[in-house]
């Protein structure tokens, strides 16, 4: 597949903003942009650069934003401190893996985690439907 050069910034503004409503409506956080930074052909590095600061904006925004509304009970919120760990260590193990993928690899890895993401979005609903 070619890579797509056009659109320019109205493009990356639109696919920024509907990643901004999916993040919110999903906990999914940058998911459209890190599709929309593949299709453009970047290199892992660049594209690297441009959807982890978006995913970590988003999911900042999200909790400060359930915070200060009060949409997190206490318990949910001991469950966010017995993970932070966990998330550090998978986060630390990544970053490790990153320097040893190759262009190829990264857009494989990248492509099944979003298969996954889409699994986990899918799979509660259907379940939903026919439970």
């Amino acid at each position: 597949m070619k890579p797509v050069k056009g659109g320019g910034a109205a493009a990356d503004a639109g696919v920024a903003f509907l990643n901004g409503i999916l993040g919110g409506l999903t906990g999914l956080a940058g998911i459209l942009t890190t599709i929309w930074c593949g299709i453009r052909g970047w290199p892992k590095d660049e594209q690297r650069a441009v959807f982890q600061p978006i995913g970590v904006a988003i999911f900042a925004m999200s909790g400060l934003w359930l915070g200060i509304g009060r949409a997190i009970p206490s318990d949910t919120l001991w469950f966010f401190i017995i993970g932070l760990p966990v998330l550090l260590a998978g986060t630390w193990l990544g970053l490790k893996l990153y320097g040893h993928l190759d262009e190829a690899g990264f857009r494989k890895v990248v492509l099944v985690l979003l298969l996954v993401s889409g699994i986990a979005l899918v799979v509660p609903a259907i379940a939903q439907l026919f439970g």
